[in-house]
């Protein structure tokens, strides 16, 4: 019987094997605070091997126990956060490698040191983002990589759970920044390829760039002189709010187009057709900074196999024609601004049907304007011409309108106007297969363009539109404008024969 007494004891608090009066063996114990209770091995009255260690929230450890202490591999869970840790433990720490999975989303696979993720190891977070790299104190210390849930990935230096010193991010959009970084911000030189195609580099401040393009300025001022049967081209800058070349970006596209002065009282008076026409485009007026609002007319762009020339007036120049010159009066280039207004879209629809070649140049092929890009931070657009105007009997002239409806109130009924709409429903009786836009005007694209003829004198706006998709760090530029002043052709022979002379003079 005392033998038997040795080899079990039970007591108020241990129920179990026991050895020379100590809990030896497998036994269950409650503590006296009542919050704790053990139930596994004992070795000389400590538990000491395999146990189960609970808690009275309900949170418990289960696994292996050395000297009465957690030490070794074991299974530990807090029922107040939901917490699971599975792997190794010194002193009831966290200590080692281990694997946590966070009752509120998230995993952690690593190692830890004395309760906290410590050294090399991989983190999944409740937002899906994947780390993978060096721990230290809990945060993110050390070379690593994180994958974002935005499709984001991130690798190099990090300080205390910030992106700081060397690193490349690769973003969703397909941009990569590589260079310097703190307080987990772009800071310092670095160089960024975005997704749009602009390529920056340079110094960096707090994400955004240090030199940064602030404007599109157009060279030359902002008046441009050119020939009418001239080429021309048109050059930009990249500048910031100092005026300075932004020389260290690449990529950012532009577009460039013209418009004409838009004259409202002037088309409303043309005819109902024309006026039914300009509506039916839905085309806005552009305010311009000039102080009138222009719509749109075409612009070209001249290619071919041999080499083009051009001819332009550059504006710093000082020139010896004006637009007041004695061979132009000044009634007739505000008749020919104010016609431009009406005639702009139509000439816009030559450019949409594809309008083949300039006058008088077979092998030269006519496009809409290429885009182009910047390169450090300039961008030319080469060989331009504005679109010839259309055959002038064919559309309602604005200006003999009004003398037209002057000579109705003598006689009614026989105004040119009740003409050229008696043309034109003559055209659609006939079935002319057209666009719609030149079948409400009885016009055929390729037929009836004033073939031989320059685009009229007068002014002219060149724009310049920043087109980059997706705009660069979420900003478009905003457009620059420059008058484009052209003038007569016959102008450019006089002027020429001047210099002839003068040359002559001086030999």
């Amino acid at each position: 019987m005392a033998a038997a007494g040795e080899m079990r004891k039970s007591s108020r608090f241990y129920v179990g094997e026991v050895k020379k009066n100590l809990r030896d063996g497998y036994g269950f114990y409650v503590y006296p605070n009542s919050f704790f209770r053990y139930e596994g091995e004992w070795k000389l009255g400590k538990k000491n091997g395999n146990g189960k260690l609970v808690m009275k929230d309900g949170s418990y450890y289960e696994g292996e126990f050395k000297d009465g202490e957690i030490n070794g591999n074991g299974l530990r869970y807090w029922a107040s956060t939901g917490n699971t840790y599975s792997g190794q433990f010194c002193f009831g720490e966290l200590h080692g490698h281990g694997v946590m999975q966070y009752g509120k989303g998230g995993q952690y696979e690593g190692e830890f040191s004395y309760g906290l993720r410590d050294g090399h190891g991989c983190l999944f977070d409740k937002e899906g983002n994947a780390y993978q790299g060096s721990f230290h104190k809990n945060k993110k210390h050390g070379e690593g990589q994180i994958a974002y849930s935005n499709g984001d990935v991130y690798e190099g230096d990090w300080i205390l759970d910030q992106r700081q010193g060397h690193g490349v991010l690769r973003s969703a959009d397909s941009s990569i920044y590589e260079g310097q970084w703190r307080n987990d911000l772009f800071n310092g030189h670095g160089t960024m390829i975005h997704s749009s195609g602009i390529i920056y580099e340079g110094q960096w401040i707090n994400g955004q760039p240090a030199c940064a393009a602030t404007k599109i300025v157009i060279e030359g001022g902002d008046v441009l002189e050119v020939f009418q049967d001239s080429f021309f081209n048109v050059e930009v800058q990249l500048q910031d709010d100092e005026g300075q070349l932004i020389a260290n970006e690449n990529g950012r596209l532009l577009k460039i187009s013209a418009g004409v002065r838009f004259v409202e009282n002037s088309v409303r008076s043309s005819s109902s057709a024309l006026l039914r026409l300009i509506e039916d485009m839905e085309e806005k007026p552009m305010l311009t900074p000039f102080g009138f609002e222009c719509v749109n007319y075409p612009l070209m762009e001249v290619s071919s196999e041999s080499e083009v020339t051009y001819s332009a007036m550059p504006n710093n120049e000082q020139s010896e024609v004006t637009m007041m010159d004695s061979s132009i009066s000044k009634s007739e280039v505000e008749s020919q601004i104010e016609l431009e207004a009406t005639e702009g879209s139509e000439a816009n629809l030559l450019n949409r049907n594809g309008l083949s070649h300039p006058p008088g140049a077979e092998d030269e092929w006519l496009t809409n304007p290429t885009n182009q890009r910047v390169e450090a931070g300039r961008a030319t657009f080469r060989n331009l011409m504005l679109a010839p105007p259309l055959k002038s009997h064919l559309l309602p002239d604005p200006l003999s309108v009004l003398e037209q409806n002057k000579l109705s109130k003598r006689q009614p009924g026989k105004t040119h106007l009740d003409k050229t709409e008696k043309i034109t429903a003559l055209q659609e009786k006939n079935g002319d297969t057209r666009s719609y836009l030149g079948h409400q005007l009885g016009i055929d694209s390729k037929k009836d363009t004033a073939e031989g003829r320059p685009p009229r004198t007068g002014d002219y706006v060149i724009i310049i539109q920043e087109v980059t998709n997706p705009p660069f760090l979420g900003c478009t530029l905003a457009p620059a404008f420059a008058l484009l002043r052209v003038i007569p052709s016959k102008t450019k022979s006089n002027r020429t024969s001047k210099k002839e002379s003068n040359i002559v003079k001086s030999k």
